[in-house]
């Protein structure tokens, strides 16, 4: 599973920067230390990232494009399995048509 800068530092797109300074010191110190080198890598490179307007425009425009990408290939995907059903015509059964031309009588 790929993970955003966003999931690193549990805030959602479009966080203020406030936000995302006071998600990233909780979860320094949730850490302590006490944590595999690799995800505080990620979590110092995500509030990196974040934190920069221009680093965080260019960012959420790759997100943008990556996910504008999945829904076309889902899309396309989902045409392919969608098979037009047959359509059958019935015959209109003979009491059926007696009735509708007393009727219209």
């Amino acid at each position: 599973m790929l993970y955003t800068h966003y999931d690193y530092l549990e805030l959602p797109p479009g966080a203020s920067i406030a936000r995302i300074e006071a998600a990233y010191q909780l979860i320094k110190e949730r850490l302590n230390g006490h944590s595999d080198e690799t995800l505080v890598r990620k979590i110092h490179e995500a509030y990196s990232v974040l934190s920069s307007l221009e680093r965080r425009r260019t960012y959420d425009d790759v997100l943008k494009r990556a996910a504008d990408e999945a829904d076309r290939e889902l899309k396309t995907c989902l045409d392919e399995l969608a098979t037009p059903l047959a359509r059958h015509v019935q015959e209109v059964p003979a009491a059926l048509k007696v009735a509708m031309v007393a009727w219209a009588a």
